[in-house]
């Protein structure tokens, strides 16, 4: 028999390797983790595995008839103080929102509040997407799309997308194929950039879509934070669609500072996969100004000024 102990974060090759070394017929490997990510190779490899041969077992504190005192109280500790990583710790949970994320409690009470649920579109009121920009190799950044619409005080965060190595014409479609083909399109800076789409640039090929398109101009020297503390005055605001917004609500749950290994100085935002969808949500708060200003039709639902005319920003 191979035991292997805190296997979380065993790679794939690891398990390539060492499972070809179990020759007899009844040997046995057993395995016990703490889950972390959904993606890691030990949780794809063995907790949905289909082999008959296989047992699959949860076992938890409750599960433990010798639970000693200290350790309870150390859970009701946890529960009350540190309600974004207790389900992880005490209950075998994937971690949803890394410890020290930018978002953690707002993600918290927004759940508490019941703010993360079933939002529905309002079919008269217009829907933005607002983007991060990827690109289109195998190692390119991943492009990111939020699907939001501002009615009176609230945000409702209605769908999240995301794509890695796609060219322009992918992500169009989805926006049509979903219903979100009048959609008003919200660019970061790097929108007019020529380097993204062939002999053009994001925001004029999104206009030859058909798309109205506003470029949020470049806030300079700590962008990234200046999105990050906007996104947080305005969370208390904001509603989530659960199912269609869950892989952009991991996203901004795993988003957190880089911290120097040897001094534990922050130095901002960790770029990982996680970047992508968080810049283009705090995104949502830096360009909701702009947009609740822009000058509106109501012979047309969809009729906007053209974004240059938009100035102090």
């Amino acid at each position: 028999m191979n035991w292997t102990d805190e296997a979380e974060p065993v790679t794939d090759t690891a398990w390539t390797k060492l499972i070809p070394t179990l020759r007899e017929e009844d040997s046995e490997l057993w395995v016990t983790w703490n889950p972390e990510r959904e993606q890691s190779a030990t949780n794809k490899r063995f907790r949905n595995s289909t082999d008959p041969r296989s047992k699959i077992t949860e076992i938890n504190w409750r599960d433990n008839p010798w639970f000693p005192p200290i350790l309870e109280r150390a859970r009701q500790k946890d529960l009350r103080e540190r309600p974004d990583q207790y389900g992880h710790i005490w209950e075998g949970e994937f971690i949803t929102v890394a410890e020290g994320a930018y978002y953690a409690r707002d993600l918290h009470a927004a759940r508490e509040q019941r703010r993360i649920g079933r939002v529905a579109a309002d079919p008269l009121m217009t829907i933005y997407a607002i983007w991060d920009i990827g690109g289109t190799g195998s190692k390119a950044d991943a492009t990111a799309i939020w699907i939001v619409q501002f009615i009176g005080p609230e945000v409702r965060i209605i769908d999240y997308y995301e794509a890695r190595g796609q060219p322009l014409a992918t992500h169009v479609n989805w926006l049509r194929d979903t219903g979100y083909g009048r959609a008003y399109c919200v660019l970061p800076h790097d929108g007019t950039t020529h380097d993204r789409v062939v002999d053009a640039t994001f925001e004029g090929a999104l206009r030859a879509a058909g798309f109205d398109v506003l470029v949020v101009r470049n806030q300079g020297t700590g962008a990234a934070m200046q999105r990050v503390n906007a996104a947080r005055r305005l969370f208390p605001q904001m509603y989530f669609d659960e199912q269609r917004c869950a892989h952009g609500l991991k996203r901004i749950g795993w988003y957190h500072e880089k911290i120097d290994k040897l001094t534990g100085a922050g130095l901002g935002p960790e770029h990982d996969d996680s970047s992508h969808g968080a810049d283009s949500f705090g995104l949502i708060a830096i360009a909701r100004p702009l947009l609740v200003a822009l000058p509106y039709d109501e012979a047309d639902d969809h009729d906007f000024a053209e974004p240059d005319q938009i100035t102090g920003y």
